[in-house]
């Protein structure tokens, strides 16, 4: 039954990453997020063109499920760390932007659509903005818990299944993480201010996704 399960999921992954890499991503499939870590070290980086000095990345768990934070931060590449707790919140948010102009930049999805949509809703932007515009290359690490059929369907797995964990997970001071569910709030301490939709990656190729069939972060 584990391996009928597991074939399905692997299968749905495949589907959309087909569909990813006809709206101009770059898509693989990996069956843990080990492999996926792997493929990143010994197949992604050393396929950019110039190779990166200056990496970054967004506040992700499924990003952390890998591993890679550490390895990019023991490379030869000067990283960019925008969520040191040692440091004031001041000297993150000022990292956080230097981190827009970095060679490569990872991060998390909130959703991948089963058309090849990337959705994301964000606090203060950093993330939707570097997936966006500034870092020539961007590496995006996706769980199947995050693939979902439509694009409605994406975002309300973002409002409510993504958001109100996240928000009790970072101790914010928002309804939500006294009722269990979105109150589209007006909170100073709200998490969900920007929605980005990437419909497809421009230029052709920038941004490389990797879907992992485990279910990964929130």
């Amino acid at each position: 039954m584990e391996n009928a399960l597991q074939h399905f999921r692997r299968a749905r992954l495949d589907q959309a990453a087909d569909a990813l890499r006809r709206n101009n991503f770059q898509a693989r499939v990996t069956d843990t997020a080990e492999e996926a870590r792997q493929v990143v070290l010994s197949t992604i980086i050393p396929s950019l063109d110039p190779a990166p000095r200056i990496v970054s990345w967004g506040g992700s768990m499924s990003l952390a499920a890998t591993g890679l934070m550490d390895d990019l931060r023991g490379s030869d590449m000067e990283a960019i760390n925008g969520f040191d707790k040692s440091l004031p919140y001041e000297e993150n948010i000022e990292r956080r932007r230097q981190a827009l102009l970095s060679d490569l930049y990872f991060t998390g999805t909130n959703a991948v659509t089963e058309a090849g949509q990337l959705v994301n809703l964000d606090m203060i932007g950093n993330r939707v903005a570097a997936m966006t515009f500034g870092p020539r290359h961007v590496v995006v690490v996706a769980g199947y818990n995050k693939l979902t059929p439509t694009l409605d369907e994406a975002m309300c797995r973002t409002k409510d299944l993504a958001a109100p964990p996240n928000a009790m997970r970072l101790d914010k001071k928002t309804p939500c993480v006294k009722t269990a569910r979105c109150e589209d709030c007006s909170s100073p301490d709200r998490i969900c201010n920007m929605w980005t939709i990437h419909e497809k990656c421009f230029p052709k190729g920038r941004i490389h996704v990797v879907l992992v069939n485990q279910d990964l972060g929130l």
